[in-house]
């Protein structure tokens, strides 16, 4: 009988039903990461209608950013114990009710509570999900799919950064709100159709039959005998540790340090490109345009920067790749304080642009080639979950800076060093774990002593499989 089950496994298509998964993470990341930056447009209002000082109206698009990815491990949590779908069609009703209820907002504490946190926790449980079950969709076309779908974010910035102008000017910040709201709801579409990969069956059999076979012959009489909640109870925190067994990684380990440093670098040019522009004379209309330059090129990056790291030739170098779009990112940071003008700052404005949508777009395909697609929604969390804290600080930290030094230089160098930071440490993880894989070929004469590559196979091959109960576990 144990011979004749058959296994499901869930394999991805590389297409069909996956690409309506793209799209509608494309329109994911527009409803939270598009909207979430369009949040800023409405500082100014916000200052003047409840009449205080620029610092206390920041802490508005701080809380939102943060509690999006303080929350992420929630979204995953929610998906791996219900369904992705379940997640997002929450996460949308959340944030639309968030953003209608900030619209009636009688003080800034009101928008803390409403816009900052309510919406912030319904981004969060959209986010990370959706993000996951484009992983689960495709293999071979992994990152242009992700780039595909990260895109939703410069392309909605781009659009609806006039549009919410638009509609303040029309409706006020509290009608602008409203819409928005409106908007946000269509998340609970988005969700309705993230359906779960069919699964097929495979000719293995299943752990979970063969051992409740064994009970059945008789051995289950010297399982322990349990009530069925302590059962339940023992399956449940199981499961939860197997879905966070990645932690213990090494090679996660040295990615989620790379995050730290990357977080700490990468908000801070959104925030200050603009103002360094009129610092040094260049016009409101034109340092404007430098943010929809900065927009549109990451749209390209996104995209272009997708479809070349999954060719065949740069596919087992996609780690690399990500490596020098951050650096290069950061080294062009490091330049910005010497360029003092508007045909100077195009540049700028197009190369980060650029490398920020191939980073963007490589964070999740990187965590899926380091944990798995079993892990990838745990792992997302956690990644995203480590951006919180340097997305909350590194911009007042910038502007303390600015207030100390008088320029912006220590700001964006910061910001650069940062960036640097983070393509180095995967760097010198990769050189020592080639220089170790060197030296134990040199020493051992069978490649199978090999603790680096044996390691890295065997954390793929037992990643990629589910979670397996013990009979004990699934006696009565």
């Amino acid at each position: 009988m144990a011979g004749g089950m058959k296994k499901a496994v869930a394999i991805p298509p590389d297409g069909g039903w996956g690409w309506m998964i793209v799209a509608s993470c494309f329109i994911v990341t527009v409803c939270t990461r598009a909207v979430t930056r369009c949040i800023s447009i409405f500082f100014v209002e916000f200052q003047i209608h409840f009449a205080h000082d620029y610092s206390r109206t920041a802490w508005i698009h701080s809380l939102v950013d943060c509690t999006t990815m303080l929350c992420a491990p929630l979204g995953s949590f929610i998906g791996n114990r219900l369904s992705c779908r379940i997640a997002v069609i929450l996460g949308g009703f959340l944030a639309s009710t968030g953003l209608v209820l900030s619209s009636f907002a009688t003080s800034l504490e009101y928008l803390y509570l409403t816009l900052g946190v309510l919406t912030g926790v319904g981004f969060a449980l959209c986010y990370t999900p959706a993000i996951a079950m484009v992983g689960t969709y495709f293999c071979e076309r992994k990152a242009l799919a992700y780039g595909i779908a990260m895109s939703g974010s410069g392309i909605g910035t781009f659009i609806l950064a006039p549009v919410v102008q638009l509609l303040i000017d029309h409706y006020s910040w509290r009608g602008a709100l409203l819409i928005l709201g409106g908007l946000v709801s269509n998340l609970c579409v988005c969700g309705a159709l993230l359906r779960p990969v069919a699964a097929r069956d495979k000719g293995e059999s299943a752990p979970a039959m063969a051992d409740t076979e064994k009970a059945a012959d008789g051995s289950a009489a010297l399982a322990p005998l349990v009530s069925t909640k302590d059962r339940e109870y023992s399956c449940f925190c199981f499961q939860s540790l197997q879905e966070y067994s990645f932690l213990l990684m090494p090679d996660f380990m040295v990615l989620a340090a790379s995050f730290l440093f990357l977080a700490n670098g990468c908000s801070v040019p959104f925030v200050y490109l603009v103002p360094y522009a009129l610092s040094v004379g260049v016009r409101h209309q034109q340092a404007a345009f430098l943010m929809s330059i900065l927009g549109v090129i990451a749209i390209v990056g996104n995209i272009t920067f997708g479809w070349l790291t999954d060719r065949r030739c740069l596919k087992k170098y996609r780690n690399v790749c990500y490596m020098v779009a951050v650096g290069m990112e950061g080294l062009c940071c490091l330049f910005i304080p010497l360029l003092k003008s508007f045909p100077l700052l195009v540049p700028f404005s197009v190369l980060y642009g650029y490398f920020d949508g191939a980073y963007v777009a490589l964070i999740p395909v990187v965590t899926s080639d380091v944990v798995g697609n079993t892990y990838l929604s745990s792992a997302l969390g956690v990644v995203y979950f480590l951006h919180a804290i340097p997305y909350l600080f590194s911009p007042p930290i910038g502007g303390w800076l600015v207030d100390q030094t008088g320029s912006y230089m220590a700001t964006f160098f910061l910001s650069g060093f940062s960036l640097i930071a983070s393509s180095l440490v995967l760097s010198a993880a990769a050189v020592i774990c080639r220089c170790q894989k060197t030296r134990t070929y040199a020493t051992n004469s069978d490649p199978k002593l090999d603790t680096c590559q044996s390691t890295h196979a065997d954390y793929y091959k037992t990643s990629h499989e589910e979670p397996k109960l013990t009979a004990n576990m699934l006696s009565v």
